[in-house]
């Protein structure tokens, strides 16, 4: 089990650099260009996404541990869960900003791009959601039986 959870943990920290890279040498070259609180909401994104990343990473060493039938598995899930409920929030927040720049630019796409973040953080949640109550339901179970026998 360990090499498919090194695997895993390596495609979250790849999936992480290229974000880190964008947020700290890309994105700042736009400081004159986008007002701030779209700037501020795409770094308050990013440090929500990171958070993810974390919790994934905390995840799959519990999984290494055996412990992932446990109530810190279930903490790492839900915190998976809040942390793409807040980026869907913030890009949401985010798309009236948005407005005047698609429209000055006469680029429709441009309010578009933030619904694809909106919806894929928001499937992430759900899967986070079901993952957490089927791990909640199987360690409520687990108990059960522990203290049957």
């Amino acid at each position: 089990m360990k090499r498919e959870t090194l695997f895993l943990k390596l495609a979250v920290i790849l999936i992480g650099i290229p974000v880190l890279a964008l947020s700290i040498f890309w994105l700042p070259g736009f400081v004159n260009y986008l007002p701030y609180p779209i700037l501020i909401g795409v770094y308050a994104t990013a440090i929500a996404f990171f958070f993810a990343l974390y919790q994934a990473l905390r995840l799959l060493s519990y999984i290494d541990k055996s412990k992932a039938f446990s109530e810190l598995s279930v903490n790492a899930l839900k915190n998976i869960k809040y942390s793409a409920i807040t980026i869907s929030i913030l890009y949401a927040g985010l798309i009236p900003f948005l407005f005047p720049i698609a429209d000055a630019d006469d680029a429709p796409g441009l309010v578009g791009f933030p619904i694809i973040f909106i919806f894929a953080s928001m499937v992430i949640a759900v899967f986070a959601a079901v993952l957490q109550k089927l791990l909640q339901n199987a360690i409520d179970i687990k108990s059960e039986n522990d203290l049957t026998i």
